[in-house]
């Protein structure tokens, strides 16, 4: 089994509309999935947020994909953690 980030967009950001300091945006990812024989490629796109208040353009930018990496590692250790376990013999 194997789960492996192609790529890592950031598709839009601004500020948040009622929180003054917090961007919001969206990231899309592009995985690749391989679970028994079967090779999976698909999109997530993650919502996500930052209090970074007003920075220039590349520190929001590395602040909302530093947000969606946490995520996907999050998501990537719960992925691995429910590996199936091997038949007993």
């Amino acid at each position: 089994m194997s789960f492996e980030i192609i790529g890592c967009q950031l598709l839009h950001f601004g500020p948040h509309r009622t929180i003054k300091g917090r961007l919001t945006g969206t990231v899309r990812v592009r995985i690749r999935e391989a679970f028994m024989g079967n090779v999976t490629e698909y999109g997530l796109n993650l919502p996500v947020k930052s209090d970074c208040g007003l920075v220039p353009h590349e520190q929001a930018r590395t602040a909302l994909l530093a947000h969606a990496a946490h995520q996907l590692n999050k998501l990537k250790a719960r992925h691995l953690a429910s590996a199936l376990p091997a038949a007993a013999e």
